[in-house]
């Protein structure tokens, strides 16, 4: 029986990949941190809804920070794989664990929803 033909990146390549996955994450970084300040501005507008989704809002932007930094971490771990079944193997890992964990963040963020919106109701005015 023949062996397998094996994919091996080249280590060039892997230090090109992984240099990318470096400054994708520096610029995601930016870009969330962006994000929060226009968010907490909106947050501190006076809008009398927007105390209401507050929580929801810092619990959102953490799990985006989460998965977007398990995200980097994979593309770093693809990058430094020896041959394609690692890669296959890092992605399997991957999407099961994000499944589960994105099941759990919108069950948090329903929760928070429910509570924003129970807020709301109890300080509407009353007629």
């Amino acid at each position: 029986m023949a062996d397998k033909p094996t994919f091996e990146m080249p280590p060039e390549m892997r230090d090109l990949a992984e240099k990318n996955v470096e400054q994708a994450r520096m610029a995601y970084g930016q870009f969330m941190e962006f994000m929060s300040q226009a968010m907490n501005a909106w947050s501190s507008s006076g809008a009398p809804e927007a105390g209401n989704f507050k929580a929801i809002q810092e619990r959102a932007v953490a799990f985006a920070k989460e998965n977007a930094e398990r995200s980097f971490s994979l593309a770093s771990e693809i990058a430094k794989a020896e041959d394609a079944q690692e890669v296959v193997t890092l992605q399997s890992r991957y999407v099961q664990t994000q499944m589960q964990t994105f099941g759990i963040q919108a069950q948090q963020l329903s929760w928070l929803m429910a509570d924003a919106l129970r807020n709301m109701q109890f300080k509407a005015p009353k007629d």
